[in-house]
């Protein structure tokens, strides 16, 4: 009896004991996913450290006997019976203006051979996102540079807009074109782009190119490669906006592009099913919502006693033969405040960006746009809607009246106007001017194939002989009757003596 009772307190000591509930030991390892015994004290999304193999890894499924634990990093040095140890800590990274111009893993890590990043603060990579109590109403527009999306589909400081379209349809082109276009704003926001599983070589042409266009120097680069374990590429995005929270919090404004978040979900669907997480539709884990909202919903302008700082989320989703009603498109449309969606169709027909005017859609509307634009652009995402619906009709008839004719030359016009090279953003200003210039009737005359070079040679126009038009619409952000009188004027001037039509 003294040897059973002598047994017990021994028993209760041990579990009692501090120091061996702190350490755990492999039990399986395989496919970047650690099955640990002991650790009778870990929290979820702890991390933890594997001792002799010097890295780390994050806690995510606490069953009875065993921790599963995805390694940040490579699993090839860890073996059965190492040693893993609690850090009590959660994963963060380091915050703060030290990182803009930098590249970094998404675990902060710089990886562009500029030496170490000396950021003073840090903050945890999952945080809740801010009441509705602390946020105001999206009202400052965040201007793209992009014609099409600027008038039909306006982004505001704080807003979720999802860009969304197959492959090769132009998604991360209309990212750079916003992050170049912020260049000439003089309240421009810090931009962060997160590369999710892309190629190393893309990546480094897009430093590249932001480089080159003056605008890393506002920009932060977070980047998880397709070589990278699948932990990394499931943790990148909300690495990036932890980075972004930052300026939100400190009354600044910055902008987050997730790419994609597609890639996303498939890396969190390899991780989920490693750890045995029972699948549910197209295989994907029950919590797949879950992954995005909280990431989302992080997006928010704040109140005034909060700072009036915004974080924008622009995520991007691919789609398969332009299915958008597939799970994961489905699944961030409901989350996100509008979308972007890029047709095939169009594409194909040479219409770049090929924004589907149909279903895009922002949900902001005309209160993310300058008064400016509100006049010009007001009833033009109507006027193409019906433009592309009587075009359709028209394929299987002749015979058309009069003003169903007009409609259709000027909807023709007026997609052509919208075309816009890659890399070559517009200022609001000049957006205004050639807006304007289709959306009153001055283009009707024009023949298709000469409206690009209209574009061109009024912008050099104006701005050589008339500069006080983009300065005052600059200035006062609205179109008032003086300067668009004017703005006619040149106009027809620009008709008559560049295209020789009167």
């Amino acid at each position: 009896m003294d040897k059973i009772e002598q047994f017990k307190r021994q028993l209760e000591q041990t579990e009692l004991s501090p120091k061996l509930d702190e350490i755990g030991n492999v039990v399986e390892v395989g496919d970047g996913v650690v099955k640990a015994s002991g650790l009778r004290n870990v929290e979820n999304f702890e991390l933890v450290e594997f001792e002799r193999a010097k890295v780390f890894g994050l806690a995510l499924n606490l069953e009875e006997y065993e921790t599963g634990i995805v390694v940040l990093g490579t699993s090839a040095a860890i073996k059965e019976g190492d040693v893993v140890k609690r850090t009590k800590k959660t994963i963060s990274v380091s915050v703060g203006p030290e990182l803009v111009g930098r590249v970094v893993d998404p675990l902060g890590r710089p990886i562009d051979g500029k030496g170490p990043i000396n950021a003073k603060e840090n903050y945890a990579i999952e945080r809740p996102a801010p009441g509705v109590i602390d946020r105001q109403p999206v009202k400052t527009p965040l201007h793209t540079g992009i014609l099409a999306i600027d008038s039909l589909v306006p982004i505001g400081r704080g807003q979720r807009e999802l860009i969304l379209g197959d492959r090769g349809l132009g998604k991360t082109a209309i990212a750079l074109d916003m992050i170049i276009n912020q260049k000439n704003d003089k309240n421009r926001p810090v931009c962060i782009y997160v590369a999710v599983g892309q190629k190393k070589s893309k990546v480094k042409r897009m430093v590249k190119i932001l480089e080159d266009a003056g605008a890393m120097e506002y920009t932060i680069i977070v980047a998880a490669f397709a070589d990278d374990p699948a932990a990394l590429l499931y943790l990148a995005p909300y690495t990036g906006c932890a980075m972004g929270e930052w300026f939100r919090d400190n009354g600044k404004d910055a902008v987050a592009v997730y790419d994609d978040l597609t890639k996303q979900a498939w890396a969190w669907r390899e991780v989920s099913l490693v750890l045995r997480r029972p699948p549910g539709r197209e295989a994907y884990p029950g919590d797949i919502f879950y992954l995005h909202s909280r990431l989302l919903e992080r997006a928010a302008r704040m109140s005034q006693a909060r700072g009036g700082g915004s974080l924008t989320a622009l995520p991007i989703v691919e789609t398969q033969a332009g299915d958008i009603s597939g799970y994961i498109p489905t699944n961030v449309i409901s989350i996100t405040d509008g979308q972007i969606f890029l047709n095939p169709s169009l594409f194909n027909k040479g219409q770049r960006p090929a924004i589907d005017v149909g279903t895009s859609v922002s949900r902001v509307g005309t209160s993310a746009q300058l008064p400016a634009t509100k006049k010009v652009a007001g009833t033009l995402k109507l006027d193409l809607a019906q433009f592309q619906e009587l075009e359709r009709f028209s394929e299987f008839t002749e015979e058309l009246d009069p003003q169903t004719r007009l409609t259709l030359e000027r909807g023709k016009r007026m997609r052509e106007l919208l075309k816009q090279p890659d890399l070559q953003p517009l200022p609001f200003e000049r957006e205004v001017a050639v807006v304007f210039a289709g959306v009153k009737g001055f283009l009707d005359d024009v023949p298709q194939d000469k409206l690009a070079n209209f574009k061109a040679e009024l912008i050099a126009h104006i701005e050589d002989n008339s500069p006080e038009i983009f300065e005052n619409i600059r200035k006062t952000e609205k179109l008032e009757p003086a300067i668009e009188s004017k703005l006619e004027e040149t106009i027809k001037h620009v008709k008559k003596t560049k295209l020789d039509i009167k």
